[in-house]
């Protein structure tokens, strides 16, 4: 009978428990910020299904994909996001940015494309701290799956996940058909040809949702493995070269000062999502080093290849000296310490100096003679 009493009070502690946990996991975050109305999670998505950036601007203001539900002007009509591109070789900076109105622009997020020297392609989705507070980056998980995209997003095709993933936590997305596209020798910058007053026909502007009805879209990405929140900027020098670049408005931030952002929770309070870890700028760059580490792979074709000089033996190379003709070598005056020392090549030491007292003996022995010379002629 205790047996049974217990099992049933577990059984109710668990059904009771349920929908608790579910409520947790499923629970409404918000960042209080105007950036919760473009989930960058789907904005990465889309951005990995696109096979040209004008096709990535056109899906993400589609009505239909749901992932576009800004109103910074405050004008009760969801905005047209504009995508720019910058080219620096190496890396892209595509930037997504709000005309406000006709005289003003907002950037909402960049999404930073960098090749590192290995030749392989990282991608970071930067929030604008503007609308999404400091250090607001999404990027690519670590793990493979295989899963639907947004149930929002109308197609029937399932995506799968297939990223390089390197030790430290690094995802390459090389094999995403919009990187071969801004690597390849024919690809130029794209300036969106839409702006404050000129749409595509495509466009039709609609009233924007509340934020608990856009985070049901949405809430699946936050319990996904495909994506993750980090707290850091993978390249600080290409960033700062967007960050020169950067415009802001004046609405925007004279809306969010006032409050009129707040709109849009419908009087709701939601609870903060959880920040990452910040990460210092040592281990930024360890986990660089580490990581250029990993990368240096001999080849033992390169071990095969090389030079003759490092191939040949000593004894091999004394043998080769040996052969060596004179006429073929390089001729060089030796040093009188050099030189060898021959009975032929030998000549006779120069004489000693005399002294006055000989040179003046020696005159007069020879007048002596002459005189002699001339008595008996």
């Amino acid at each position: 009978m205790k047996k049974i009493v217990i099992s049933f009070l577990l059984l109710m502690i668990g059904l009771w428990s349920s929908p608790v946990f579910s409520q947790v996991e499923n629970e409404v975050v918000a960042l209080g910020l105007p950036g919760d109305n473009l989930n960058l999670y789907a904005v990465l998505d889309i951005f990995q299904n696109s096979k040209t950036i004008e096709e990535f601007e056109r899906q993400l203001n589609l009505r239909d994909s749901n992932v576009n539900n800004l109103d910074l002007n405050n004008d009760n009509a969801v905005d047209y996001i504009s995508v720019i591109s910058y080219n620096q070789g190496r890396f892209h900076s595509i930037v997504l940015r709000v005309s406000v109105n006709s005289n003003q622009f907002q950037d909402v997020a960049v999404i930073e494309v960098s090749k590192n020297s290995g030749g392989n392609v990282i991608v970071q989705v930067i929030g604008d701290e503007a609308l999404y507070g400091k250090d607001y980056v999404v990027e690519p998980s670590i793990r493979e799956v295989s899963e639907t995209p947004n149930p929002a997003y109308r197609g029937n095709r399932t995506i799968i996940v297939n990223n390089n993933v390197y030790g430290n936590g690094i995802v390459y997305v090389s094999d995403w058909p919009i990187i071969g596209l801004l690597f390849s020798p024919s690809f130029s910058i794209y300036v969106s040809p839409w702006h404050w007053g000129y749409y595509p026909v495509y466009w039709n502007p609609w009233r924007p949702i509340l934020y608990y009805n856009y985070w049901t879209y949405h809430n699946h990405y936050y319990t996904s493995n495909r994506y993750r929140r980090t707290s850091y900027i993978r390249f600080p020098s290409h960033h700062s070269y967007y960050l020169n670049r950067r415009i802001s408005s004046a609405v925007v931030i004279r809306n969010r000062r006032d409050g009129t952002y707040r709109s849009t929770y419908g009087g709701r309070d939601f609870r903060r999502p959880t920040v990452p870890p910040r990460v210092s700028r040592r281990e930024i760059r360890r986990e660089n080093s580490e990581t250029r580490m990993q990368q240096q792979v001999q080849p033992s074709r390169n071990q095969d290849r090389q030079p003759a000089r490092q191939r040949v033996q000593p004894s091999t190379r004394n043998q080769e000296r040996q052969r060596v003709q004179p006429s073929t070598s390089r001729q060089e005056n030796p040093s009188p310490r050099q030189r060898p020392q021959s009975s032929k090549t030998q000549t006779a030491p120069p004489p000693a100096r005399q002294t006055n007292r000989q040179i003046r003996q020696s005159a007069r022995q020879s007048t002596r003679e002459t005189r002699q010379s001339n008595r008996s002629n």
